[in-house]
């Protein structure tokens, strides 16, 4: 492990800072986190790009959301074959074990991963199609997503749209899923945010159109 390298200054004197603060004014909540486990609300299923602060766009505390992020917020159909399956685990943690009531998948503007996906599918990114490409197989998720804007003549903001409806039905294709959402015990939200003006979508399938929060 002699790679490995101490933290930066800059990372040691932020976690110092925080240490310092936000935690030392909160230590009984923590405590309380600590040892009663987590009991969060919902689990968010986001995008690693950095610009999307998930905890900040709902105002949330520590123990209110279980998150996952990936690339351009994809959730694979559900299979059991070989791989490992990082989204589809976390996704069977939070409905089977910590039984959360919402589950939000959420797509941003200006998303990188999508705008590979269009390159990709639309051959401007040969690259992405090499089987050892990690994102490419990754963005296949997409494609179908992709070959219905296409049929429509939309752009890169739809086709985040898209990933955000691609992942909702992939959700449903998950059993134990299914069967909180027909139970009434879970419920999908698709939402969308634009990093710039700060504006929040969220999908309505009465008008299958993302509307203003």
């Amino acid at each position: 492990m002699d790679w490995a390298r101490p933290l930066p200054k800059y990372f040691v004197q932020r976690y110092h800072g925080w240490r310092a603060t936000t935690h030392a004014e909160n230590k009984a909540w923590y405590r309380r986190l600590a040892e009663e486990g987590q009991r969060p609300r919902g689990m968010v299923i986001a995008c690693c790009d950095s610009r999307v602060h998930v905890t900040s766009i709902f105002g949330a505390d520590q123990g209110e959301f279980f998150i996952h992020r990936n690339i351009a917020n994809l959730v694979p159909p559900f299979e059991t074959g070989g791989g490992q399956h990082g989204t589809s685990a976390a996704v069977e943690y939070a409905v089977t074990a910590l039984k959360v009531s919402h589950l939000i998948v959420l797509g941003h503007s200006n998303c990188g991963g999508v705008a590979g996906c269009h390159a990709m599918c639309s051959g401007e990114a040969p690259e992405l199609e090499e089987q050892s490409s990690f994102v490419g197989r990754w963005m296949d998720i997409l494609r179908p997503g992709y070959e219905r804007v296409r049929e429509r003549g939309g752009g890169q903001t739809e086709l985040e749209h898209e990933a955000v409806l691609v992942s909702l039905e992939n959700l449903m294709t998950f059993p134990f899923v299914r069967e909180a959402v027909e139970a009434e015990r879970l419920s999908l939200h698709g939402l969308w945010v634009d990093i710039g003006d700060g504006r929040l979508l969220q999908h309505d399938p009465k008008s299958h159109a993302f509307e203003p929060v």
